[in-house]
């Protein structure tokens, strides 16, 4: 006869071994590789803060070379091939695309209206017809926006303030980006409202950048902005060392400009939104459509400025203007 201490003890034996028999599957299943993914990246060329949108990737749990494949594809300047591009993306069948430019999306989203297509930082999506609206972007698109009329208002604001006796402002921006061609209008806008006069200076390939340097040279405004997309992204440190030797008051729409040498930038932080973007691929790919998810505005500005160059285009910028700035680069 099994004592009762012995009998208990079997017993538990058999309860234990019984768990573990039920666990066992669930952590050889959970042990197993997982599935992967495949998505797409098309770019101009490579900037630094797409970097950040990988290394949010990573923390979501996706890890190229393990769950995760990105098939990356540049046009390095050349917009016309984004088309081309697109087709060939597609035939890839990937998961999702994720497209840095304005072209790009509107090329893909031409391509195809079933994979899933991300934006980290469009320039007026809805008016240059990438998504719906805002609130309900339809279709297989969506990702985060700037507010371009908010801050073509304010970047001429402290260009004013900078520059004494402000009145001619060029503008250099990519004339073959229809993104930027509201961003245009809304620059405008605000040069109305400030009783600016705007010089328009249009590129749309690499080679249209010294026929602007010329001009811009001939006709020696008061300042210069300069619009960002990837294809001046392709010139950015020819453009700063232009504005330098020809003293010429800079204003650009992100921190990596004055960091390179511009003299002032105001605008969002391109890493935050580049990051952020990775929310949208991982609610994607968990299985959330573009439809329903929301376009982001970016609501946190930066003022940044860079005292070196202020000081080497013979500008003394404004103590007050110093204080407000989120960054003064010495």
């Amino acid at each position: 006869m099994v004592g009762r201490n012995e009998a208990m003890r079997r017993r538990d034996l058999m309860t234990l071994a019984g768990v573990a028999a039920a666990a066992w599957p669930l952590a050889a299943f959970a042990q197993q590789p997982g599935r992967m993914w495949r998505i797409g990246f098309i770019a101009h060329g490579h900037e630094t803060f797409y970097d950040a949108l990988f290394e949010a990737l990573h923390e979501f749990g996706y890890e190229e070379g393990h769950n995760l494949t990105v098939e990356r594809r540049y046009a390095e300047g050349h917009a016309e091939r984004f088309p081309d591009i697109a087709a060939e993306m597609v035939r890839l069948k990937p998961d999702l695309i994720i497209v840095v430019t304005t072209p790009a999306a509107l090329a893909v989203k031409k391509a195809t209206t079933t994979i899933p297509v991300v934006f980290p930082n469009a320039i007026n999506p809805v008016e240059s017809g990438v998504v719906a609206s805002l609130a309900h972007p339809g279709g297989n698109v969506t990702g985060g926006a700037a507010q371009v009329a908010v801050l073509s208002a304010k970047r001429l604001e402290v260009l004013k303030e900078a520059v004494p006796g402000l009145a001619r402002v060029a503008v250099l921006w990519d004339a073959a980006n229809p993104a930027l061609a509201y961003a245009w209008k809304e620059t405008q806008a605000a040069a109305g409202a400030l009783g600016v006069e705007l010089q328009p200076y249009k590129v749309r390939d690499l080679k249209d950048f010294d026929v602007a340097f010329a001009m811009l040279t001939q006709q020696r405004p008061d300042a210069i902005v300069v619009f960002q997309d990837a294809l001046t992204l392709q010139r950015r440190q020819e453009t700063i060392d232009f504005t330098i030797e020809e003293r010429l008051p800079s204003m650009f729409v992100a921190k990596e400009w004055v960091e390179a040498g511009g003299l002032m930038s105001y605008g969002e932080s391109l890493p935050d939104m580049y990051r952020r973007a990775a929310y949208f691929v991982d609610r994607i790919l968990k299985g959330a459509k573009p439809a329903d998810l929301p376009v982001e505005q970016v609501t946190k500005f930066e003022l940044v400025l860079n005292l070196k160059t202020a000081k080497a285009i013979g500008l003394t910028l404004p103590h007050l203007l110093l204080t407000r700035a989120d960054e003064v680069i010495e």
